[in-house]
């Protein structure tokens, strides 16, 4: 039968009209009780298809009664309705081809020599999602050096010798021309882009150490998320004082997007921004290529604090899943979770749709519901008995999200919002409320209309 399905479906020589399957006879006058089926697709003067078993014969079709709706009525709506399908068809055709044609037309104007210009690229930091875009940036031009700063010496040589990050990709090979070092020094020199991958509760201490060796004019795209435990600073805010140097141009990379798919090289689309226009296209036009879109925007706070709190709410996520708590309640708590970063973060200055783009909902849909999520396996574990501190201990990554549920919350309180699930998550990290008791609580607050 598989060899069928690579046969033309009506010809004559189609498996399905062998012996072995149904035949059709030439009608014969011994009676028999049939069955028709009148083909709409006829016109009014063909004669409807007989079906009848193997070596059976039937008498002709007798006429239809004149109360039945007419034939020729019938074909003509049908033909109507392929005429009205056929445009549609055509319709959309057309504008799948301007599109298209709108997308060449584009990317043959934009091009720019940016990639071209780029000699060298320091990453900073030897983790996942680092090491991520260690790969990608180093595949966007064969002469292009990329270096990354590493604290492990093991991870240093294994990167050097083998192309292989041992600790956390053991499986991909890295390109060729990524050089790993542990010299702040020989990473910083020449560089002429710098991607800041060092969790947030270490940067401003890492940073301040290699100040000296960080040119002025070095734009940093930060690619770590969260908020600065004891002072609620975001990145764009500790980089620039870290470094001692309020105009160090920054800009951030967010968006839906797992280390491990970017490895292997799927789909990818995030965005960057940047108060420089001018520098948000350039690092648009570094890193976008068949495998990653990039989208740029001018709201830093807004792309920024999503992506910090989408973390936080990560764990919430978890906890309901590992309570099985259902579709419903996970459904209901992210979407709870996302009006609670809304109203803080547009308190905060961000753009209502900055948070509707991917830096907001397109990371929080990716983090509360796969299971590639280091926020969410926290809370999966946490909504299974487990304590924080075994959870924590048994992981090689960061969770940002545990770290940032109090700042959040110090945050909300600043600007006066409310923040149920997100408070929640802080007082559950803090090991001051179980996850039972939270739903509890949370599902006993007063009624309210939805804003």
């Amino acid at each position: 039968m598989a060899a069928s399905l690579l046969e033309p479906p009506f010809s004559a020589t189609h498996s399905l009209f062998s012996n072995s399957h149904l035949s059709f006879k030439p009608q014969s006058s011994k009676p028999t009780n049939n069955h028709f089926i009148p083909l709409l697709r006829s016109p009014p003067s063909a004669t409807p298809i007989c079906l009848c078993a193997d070596r059976e014969t039937v008498d002709p079709l007798p006429t239809p009664p004149s109360s039945l709706p007419e034939t020729a009525e019938t074909s003509q709506d049908y033909n109507a309705a392929l005429e009205r399908n056929g445009d549609q068809r055509k319709i959309v055709r057309i504008a799948w081809e301007k599109l298209v044609r709108w997308s060449r037309s584009w990317r043959s104007k934009s091009k720019t020599d940016v990639l071209e210009r780029t000699n060298k690229v320091v990453v900073l930091g030897g983790g996942s999602f680092g090491t991520a875009m260690a790969a990608h940036v180093a595949d966007r031009k064969e002469q292009l050096e990329v270096n990354m700063l590493v604290r492990d010496p093991e991870v240093c040589q294994s990167i050097n010798e083998n192309h292989f990050n041992c600790k956390y990709f053991p499986a991909h090979k890295l390109p060729e021309n990524i050089v790993a070092t542990t010299d702040a020094k020989a990473a910083l020199q020449g560089a002429d882009f710098c991607f800041h991958a060092v969790p947030v509760q270490f940067s401003a201490s890492f940073l301040e150490g290699i100040a000296d060796f960080v040119d002025p004019g070095l734009p940093f795209i930060s690619l770590s998320k969260g908020l600065e435990l004891n002072t609620l600073r975001m990145m764009s805010q500790i980089i620039p004082r870290a470094l001692g140097n309020p105009r160090q141009p920054y800009v951030v990379l967010s968006g839906p997007s797992f280390a491990l798919e970017l490895m292997n090289k799927l789909p990818t689309a995030m965005v960057v921004a940047s108060r420089d226009k001018k520098m948000a296209n350039a690092v648009q036009e570094l890193l976008a290529s068949r495998s990653m879109r990039i989208n740029t925007s001018s709201d830093v706070t807004g792309v920024e604090i999503a992506g910090a709190l989408k973390n936080v709410l990560a764990i919430a996520a978890g906890i309901v899943e590992g309570l099985n708590l259902g579709n419903n309640s996970m459904a209901a708590l992210v979407a709870q979770g996302c009006s609670e970063i809304r109203w803080l973060a547009t308190k905060m200055g961000a753009k209502s749709t900055t948070l509707t783009g991917l830096s907001g909902t397109g990371d929080i849909m990716l983090t509360c519901f796969v299971n590639l999520s280091r926020n969410r396996t926290v809370g999966v574990r946490l909504g299974s008995g487990e304590t924080l501190d075994d959870i924590l201990s048994s992981m090689n990554q960061v969770a940002e999200g545990v770290s940032t549920a109090g700042a959040v919350i110090a945050l909300a309180q600043k600007y006066k919002v409310k923040m149920p699930v997100l408070t929640a998550v802080a007082r559950i990290v803090d090991n001051e409320l179980t996850p039972t008791k939270a739903v509890f609580e949370l599902m006993n607050l007063p009624q309210v209309e939805e804003v």
